[in-house]
């Protein structure tokens, strides 16, 4: 490794690359909306590489991710808003207060006969102190919260915080968890499930009466309690996604591979010969 690859020189490079004289035209061109899509990307691609296991890959697009979190700091810098160092203060300030029972107050580790050891009480917890720094947000003016009336004061939302660019599936998942801390949930996922039948009942419906708008926003009803039916069941509604997306994908090309053994390709296959081969992989699966 580089001995001078540290955060300062992460920190350096970003500044250069940001030089309006001597800079990238690229880097100094950016603005904090117009990387946004970037660092969504680095995100995902991060996540693949948990996925597929690969240790290089997720030490480089740890990296290519950082260097999102080193750009927009950057970009609030030069605007005199936030540097890096407040990123990394905030962060370890909310570490610190989310953790009552492993930190003290001054960030220093709590004794072990100090920590519980039950895992809900803890969750109870962390829950608890978020919705008292939504609140927070909201009294500061930060939190967009709700207007209670004109010249009122804004009120916490239930749903504050949940960020609205959040994957849909994931959101949905986030609100729907939040709305059941109330007490507003089905007791069981065979309820759930029973709603996730209803809901495609209504597509149905739609369908057969030809209004588009009614089969969008029955489709938006039926994903939505997928969604809880997936929490009732302790599933990732997104991991579940990507990996039902991810079997389909080696299934086609399966599919594709085995009509190309027979001398046919996709073009020239119709519907009937691809349902065979795609039962016939499926088939060969272990």
């Amino acid at each position: 490794m580089d001995e001078g690859a540290t955060i300062d020189r992460l920190l350096a490079l970003m500044a250069a690359l940001r030089d309006p004289e001597r800079g990238c035209a690229w880097d100094v061109r950016q603005t904090h909306t117009s990387i946004v899509p970037f660092t969504i990307e680095e995100a995902y691609e991060v996540a693949d590489a948990v996925e597929r296991g690969d240790a290089d890959d997720l030490r480089d697009e740890l990296g290519d991710l950082l260097l999102q979190v080193v750009f927009q700091a950057r970009i609030a810098e030069e605007a005199g808003r936030f540097g890096f160092g407040d990123v990394v203060g905030a962060i370890c300030a909310k570490l610190i207060r989310r953790h009552p029972h492993v930190f003290d107050a001054r960030g220093r580790l709590l004794p072990p006969e100090r920590r519980p050891t039950d895992p809900e009480a803890v969750a109870a917890s962390w829950e608890r102190i978020k919705a008292e720094e939504r609140a927070a947000k909201v009294a500061s003016g930060r939190g967009g919260g709700q207007e209670t009336g004109q010249g009122a004061e804004p009120a916490a939302g239930p749903f504050d915080g949940i960020p609205r660019a959040l994957p849909a599936l994931t959101r949905a998942d986030r609100v729907s968890t939040r709305a059941a801390a109330t007490g507003f949930d089905w007791p069981d996922a065979a309820q759930v499930l029973a709603k996730v039948r209803e809901e495609a009942d209504e597509v149905e419906e739609s369908l057969v009466a030809g209004d588009a708008g009614a089969v969008a926003e029955e489709i938006g009803d039926l994903l939505f309690s997928v969604a809880n039916l997936a929490r009732h069941a302790g599933v990732d509604p997104e991991e579940a996604l990507r990996r039902g997306t991810h079997k389909f994908e080696r299934r086609f090309a399966a599919m594709a591979a085995r009509l190309a053994t027979e001398g046919r390709g996709l073009d020239e296959s119709d519907l009937a010969a691809m349902e065979a081969a795609w039962q016939a992989v499926k088939r060969d699966e272990p």
